[in-house]
């Protein structure tokens, strides 16, 4: 089996670990009503998705 030649240093294992970071999440507001919601994705308030009614919301 390979092993390393020298030891790896304390902080190229520390940016390789800040890569896998968790992330918050993105979210835009929606210009008719206010609310938010990820982007790219069907906003579950209203069921809209770049100006178009795509799920039918019932209340």
């Amino acid at each position: 089996m390979a092993n390393p030649k020298r030891k790896q240093s304390k902080r190229r294992s520390a940016l390789r670990r800040a890569a896998n970071a968790f992330k918050a999440p993105l979210y835009a507001m929606d210009p008719s009503d206010g609310t938010l919601y990820r982007r790219h994705c069907v906003n579950p308030k209203t069921g809209m998705y770049r100006g178009r009614q795509v799920l039918t919301i019932e209340t």
